[in-house]
């Protein structure tokens, strides 16, 4: 990585000025040349050349058992990757064969309350492109809001409302780099409709009792949860779940030309009632512990469904 050249001016901003502790680089991280300096790196390593690039999110870490022939690398020695910091993360990714398919696997991601900042976190987007990967796929653990959810069940993302863009945290803020795509685009085909047909069509056969919905989800920063009032409101605005990641990476996706699917795994159902008085002092650990098991019981069902959904994808096009 190159040295930042010349002098921080008064009028930097705050983030600029974390940039530029975090990454001491002229460039700012997500940029074309650091992206590429890391998929260089990567297809150096691995004699894969992956279509699909995975995210794992919390209950699908054990995909990356299913990998076949797995080239594993950490993230401790890849070029311009921070670590995963977040419980139960491997902060590794795997090259290999899913179904006959080739995958570019990330056990792992980056999020905003971790102390990243937001160009970052939707970074290995953008390295997956430049490694030829045409479609991603996208998994975490959210809170229900929606009636027809349980904890336990998938939804699919059909939309999603992006709380830290409306307040001012967007991936792509900033010069435009045409290389990746254009200055504006439209998000109403975020989620593919071909992909979640297919996906909808596949969990009627074998989605071995996990039930599977269409949704939107709704992205907070974290890591507080959300407050009764803060979920009541998102669920009048018509969001289904809500969870800490997933959106920037798919803004950078898209406006790279990446198809998306994106789903969520319900790990436990939002608390819309005030405190009422009662002893909730390990509500918080108890909502964690929550997450926990739930994706625990999910996740064998869960990777068997991706896992046969990737080895249904047709590349031949």
């Amino acid at each position: 990585m190159r040295l930042l050249q010349g002098k921080n001016t008064v009028n930097a901003t705050v983030q600029e000025l974390i940039n530029s502790f975090l990454f001491p680089s002229s460039l700012k991280p997500g940029s074309f040349e650091l992206c590429e300096e890391t998929a260089i790196f990567l297809l150096n390593q691995t004699k894969y050349r992956p279509k699909v690039g995975i995210i794992c999110g919390t209950g699908l870490q054990g995909l990356g058992e299913l990998v076949e022939s797995p080239d594993i690398i950490p993230y401790s020695v890849i070029p311009n990757f921070p670590q995963s910091t977040a419980d139960g993360h491997k902060s590794r990714c795997i090259f290999g064969l899913l179904g006959g398919t080739e995958v570019f696997l990330m056990q792992g991601r980056f999020h905003l309350y971790e102390g990243y900042p937001i160009h970052l976190c939707a970074m290995p987007v953008r390295v997956m492109k430049l490694l030829g990967v045409s479609r991603v796929i996208l998994s975490n653990a959210a809170g229900g809001l929606g009636d027809g959810l349980n904890v336990g069940d998938i939804m699919i993302l059909k939309d999603h409302i992006n709380f830290p863009a409306l307040g001012g945290t967007n991936p792509l803020f900033g010069a435009n780099d045409e290389r990746f795509g254009p200055r504006f685009f439209a998000l109403h085909d975020a989620y593919s409709y071909e992909l979640r047909r297919r996906f909808l069509a596949l969990a009627k056969t074998s989605s071995n009792g996990l039930g599977v919905s269409e949704g939107v989800y709704a992205m907070c920063g974290g890591p507080s949860f959300e407050t009764p009032a803060e979920l009541r409101m998102m669920k009048l605005m018509g969001a289904d779940a809500v969870g800490m990641s997933t959106v920037h990476e798919v803004i950078n996706a898209r406006h790279c030309g990446l198809e998306v699917f994106a789903f969520s795994l319900i790990t436990n159902m939002a608390v819309l009632h005030e405190y009422n008085g009662e002893n909730h002092s390990g509500e918080s650990v108890a909502i964690t512990d929550e997450v926990a098991n739930a994706a625990r019981k999910s996740e064998s069902r869960i990777k068997t469904l991706i896992y046969n959904f990737v080895s249904g994808l047709n590349f031949s096009a």
